[in-house]
């Protein structure tokens, strides 16, 4: 599955591939592989990716085109 949204919300930032590797410590190969689908993209990276994105997972996976997170409960 190609994540088209990883790379268009990467780049509405202005940031490389690099940038944001550095941020999810990976190498820039990993997450090129990520953005083309070539390898899948671990849980914890989407869910820390749509955290640094202000948006919910199901945006980045093309499952919504509502960008808003979902409201975490508080107990």
């Amino acid at each position: 599955m190609v994540l088209e949204r990883l790379k268009e919300m990467r780049q509405d930032r202005d940031m490389t591939q690099e940038q944001i590797a550095k941020y999810l410590h990976c190498s820039q190969v990993a997450y090129s592989y990520y953005e083309s689908g070539k390898r899948a993209i671990p849980a914890e990276l989407l869910i820390r990716l749509a955290s640094y994105y202000n948006c919910s997972v199901d945006y980045l996976l093309n499952c919504t085109n509502t960008k808003k997170r979902y409201p975490k409960d508080r107990k």
